[in-house]
């Protein structure tokens, strides 16, 4: 079984990496999975993404706390707005098929803006 997740967790962190730089492709989530993955299968390479000089801060944030930076937050949440302007414009849905993503992309942003922000280090006091 460490065999697969170990497999997964480079996956994730493929995947997540390929987020961090792709619009709407949300990287953070494939990150936090791929830190799970690593727990599960190699300490060495879960230590090695939570001590990244980038990564690793919202990584323990996340794990320690469940908290999501307040520019994540925004980005997010404009994210999803952005996603839905565009699913509407370009597929012209049914009004319930509308309303049913409405209602999953403003669940999936209540859940993103109810987690505890984290304050950045390098922010001034």
């Amino acid at each position: 079984m460490r065999i697969i997740y170990f497999g997964l967790g480079w996956v994730m962190v493929a995947l997540g990496v390929i987020g961090l730089v792709m619009p709407l492709m949300p990287g953070a989530v494939f990150l936090i999975v791929a830190a799970a993955c690593f727990a599960r299968s190699s300490p060495r390479f879960e230590a090695w993404l939570l001590d990244h000089p980038t990564l690793g801060k919202p990584l323990r944030d996340w794990r320690s706390a469940g908290a999501i930076p307040r520019p994540a937050k925004i980005m997010a949440c404009a994210g999803m707005a952005f996603g839905f302007v565009v699913f509407c414009y370009s597929f012209a849905p049914s009004l319930p098929l509308a309303l049913g993503v409405a209602a999953g992309f403003l669940a999936c942003a209540a859940y993103v803006v109810s987690r505890p922000a984290v304050a950045r280090q390098d922010a001034p006091i």
